[in-house]
């Protein structure tokens, strides 16, 4: 029909782990790690680190495909972690998971802690010639390796978010065996962080054993903790 508009393909919407990825591949190296935790500003659990190392050379246009969702877990539903978690375990090469709990944290205070824990899961995965990502923190000595703080790294690089991905996973799934062994404080819905909800159970409850002494949170203040 004369004067009838062609009707146009909505674009697709471009997946951000494509992105992620040119990131990493822009390194020019074969072997990229990365670092990310999950918990750093909780009020109660631990903290969690993890690292993944993926190989360059062996991630082809399908690998990136089925890794096409990989972004900052916080930007990520809990289904979506969780349906990311064994694709991230399939295709890198190497994983490992870092967990420092409340007592460590109180006792070695909580950025300590934090660097020791990345540090520690990224030299877990490292090999020789790759390049070690870390987010937002440089972690110290990494033993000869090469290591770079990455401003935004969950949103920046590809080994970064599948680091917060599994780092995220762990941690939360701990959390809801946790609200079974000590209930009244209903962490498997705010997993210890610092939720209204979660202010007024300790203020009418107390503490648990999960519960992180060393923040100076304003639901402490009305309770005799010594």
């Amino acid at each position: 029909m004369a004067g009838a508009k062609a009707k146009t393909k909505p674009k697709r919407k471009r997946k951000p782990g494509r992105r992620l990825f040119q990131h990493d591949r822009g390194l020019g190296v074969r072997w990229v790690a990365g670092a990310d935790e999950a918990g750093r500003g909780c009020l109660a659990g631990p903290l969690v680190a993890a690292a993944v190392l993926f190989d360059m050379e062996a991630l082809g246009p399908r690998e990136v495909r089925a890794l096409g969702a990989l972004n900052d877990s916080k930007q990520q539903t809990e289904e979506a972690r969780e349906a990311l978690y064994p694709v991230v375990m399939r295709h890198a090469v190497r994983v490992a998971v870092v967990s420092r709990c409340a007592r460590g944290i109180d006792s070695r205070g909580l950025h300590r802690t934090n660097l020791a824990a990345l540090r520690e899961a990224l030299l877990k995965v490292a090999v020789p010639d790759c390049i070690c990502l870390s987010d937002g923190f440089a972690v110290g000595d990494l033993q000869g390796h090469q290591g770079r703080a990455v401003v935004g790294g969950d949103e920046t690089s590809a080994a970064i978010a599948a680091a917060s991905i599994i780092a995220k996973v762990t941690r939360d799934r701990f959390m809801h065996r946790a609200d079974r062994q000590h209930p009244g404080w209903d962490f498997a819905t705010h997993v210890g962080y610092s939720t209204p909800e979660h202010r007024d159970a300790i203020q009418r409850i107390g503490v648990s054993p999960l519960h992180r002494m060393s923040f100076q949170s304003t639901a402490y203040q009305q309770l005799a903790l010594g």
